[in-house]
């Protein structure tokens, strides 16, 4: 499975952007996927997740009530709509895929990745 990730760019406080994720290959073994982020000096970290049903959904208190992750299985895409955006919100965002039917923010159990969209907020 390949991940393309892009949407990304320089926003104001404020401001949204849409990213998008584009899955390729051996896609029917995707279940969940799920969107992370890496700021400067720090650890990637969970941002938000989707089953394949896109029925469930998790997010990282963080982001809750501004960003909305959705995926269109048809396109094989993932998205993650990004809204009221602060400048802590600035870092490399990466999309990820696993194979498992369950519910997991952690980085270990994605099994692929997509090449990261850096996202800059201005203050």
């Amino acid at each position: 499975v390949q991940l393309q990730a892009s949407g990304g760019g320089l926003v104001h406080t404020g401001g949204s952007l849409r990213l998008s994720c584009a899955a390729s290959g051996r896609t029917f073994s995707i279940n969940y996927m799920g969107w992370f982020r890496q700021a400067p000096g720090k650890e990637r970290e969970f941002v938000a997740a989707i089953s394949w049903s896109g029925i469930s959904t998790g997010y990282v208190d963080s982001v809750k009530g501004r960003f909305t992750i959705s995926r269109d299985n048809s396109q094989n895409t993932l998205y993650l709509q990004m809204n009221s955006l602060k400048p802590e919100d600035t870092a490399v965002y990466y999309c990820a895929a696993r194979r498992a039917g369950y519910y997991s923010p952690r980085v270990t159990e994605y099994d692929y990745w997509g090449q990261g969209t850096q996202v800059t907020v201005s203050s």
